[in-house]
């Protein structure tokens, strides 16, 4: 008998991206601006996804936003500068992982819809997924991702044809090391299925319902590249894989290394820009600085002698001459002053002045 070999159709398949949080974690650098837009490896975060999902065939984009719901569409229109074309459904209350799928139902044009949490960096093979869905021919697939301590995280275990047996919460001693790594594959009529109008969970309430029901759930499993960017340590590794190449971004293909540096920024001479950092428009950095693992926003003066590593400065600060910085979040148009060292974790509101000192500032001081 002659093998059915099934392909994956992604000019077929929709592609919903779930940008709606607050981004908390990552105040104050979403007091102005959505976590999905804050600038990453030299362009905003979700950039990197539209571009992945543009290149692995699938054209038709449904944004599920909430805050600052305008400023997706003033940056990507109608996608068609992008090579795709993006539409936008607008949750007027929060509604959690599965409401906000459900949420977007009238958007969606094919069968097939393939769902991203919008605060991942991943480099998952995007066809692959599809074609074990489609292999399958599951209701719902997840990619799940492989990881050395799967302790912090909701467990997925497997059978060995890959079924999805459950779903368990974070426990000290887990059973496997696949993870939910929020990127799932929906046949359109189960996204149907979910109650509208309602926060829902898809990991608490929509998928273990799947199971109980007895319906095809399925888990693609590799070890690809995933960080959750929720954070502001994880913010700053995940920009920095974006520059040296560890993490995988059609828009960065063939520039990487040790800086990305934006053709528009002032950098003086005898700057040292290390460990994957990304230097935004119309920066100016003095003489002598030293940049190490760092994310530098637009418009931003950093002036001579200063030593950033670690840390994420916002769009306008100002870091005066031969301050250091380790481990800070520095935002929109604040001013450190000359001299001043902070470090720790240290997170300074937009608008905020430090004046010039040789005073050490950390969170427990």
């Amino acid at each position: 008998m002659k093998e059915t070999v099934f392909m994956p159709h992604p000019e077929n398949t929709d592609a919903v991206i779930l940008v709606g949080g607050k981004g908390t974690r990552l105040r104050p650098l979403t007091v102005n601006t959505p976590k999905p837009m804050l600038p990453t490896a030299g362009f905003p975060f979700l950039q990197h996804l539209l571009a992945r999902i543009r290149d692995a065939g699938m054209t038709h984009v449904v944004l599920g936003t909430s805050y600052k719901a305008e400023v997706f569409e003033s940056y990507f229109g109608d996608g068609s500068d992008f090579g795709l074309e993006i539409e936008y459904v607008v949750e007027e209350q929060a509604l959690g992982t599965g409401g906000g799928i459900r949420n977007v139902h009238e958007k969606l044009r094919h069968d097939t819809v393939m769902v991203f949490n919008g605060d991942i960096l991943s480099g998952n093979d995007l066809g692959a997924l599809l074609d074990t869905h489609e292999r399958n021919e599951a209701d719902v697939t997840l990619h799940l991702v492989r990881v050395s301590d799967p302790r912090s995280f909701g467990c997925v275990p497997t059978g060995p044809d890959g079924r999805v047996l459950e779903f368990l919460e974070k426990t000290e001693d887990p059973p496997t090391n696949q993870v939910n790594a929020g990127c799932y594959v929906f046949r359109r009529d189960v996204i149907a299925e979910i109650p509208a109008g309602r926060v829902v969970s898809v990991e608490r309430e929509t998928f273990p319902q799947l199971l109980e029901e007895g319906r095809r759930v399925f888990g693609h499993v590799d070890s690809s590249y995933w960080r959750d960017m929720g954070r502001p340590d994880d913010f700053v590794r995940g920009s920095s894989d974006l520059v040296r190449g560890i993490a995988p971004s059609p828009l960065l293909r063939g520039n990487t290394g040790e800086s990305y540096v934006d053709e528009s920024a002032g950098v003086r001479d005898g700057v040292i820009l290390l460990g994957g950092t990304a230097v935004g428009r119309g920066t100016e950095i003095g003489a002598g600085c030293r940049l190490d693992d760092s994310v530098v926003f637009d418009g931003v003066t950093i002036e001579p002698g200063a030593v950033v590593e670690d840390s994420i400065i916002a769009s306008g600060a100002r870091i005066g001459a031969n301050a250091r910085l380790s481990g800070c979040v520095i935002g929109d148009g604040a001013q450190i002053g000359a001299r001043c060292e902070l470090r720790g974790g240290m997170r300074v509101w937009p608008g905020v002045v430090i004046p010039d000192s040789g005073v050490r500032f950390s969170p427990d001081a």
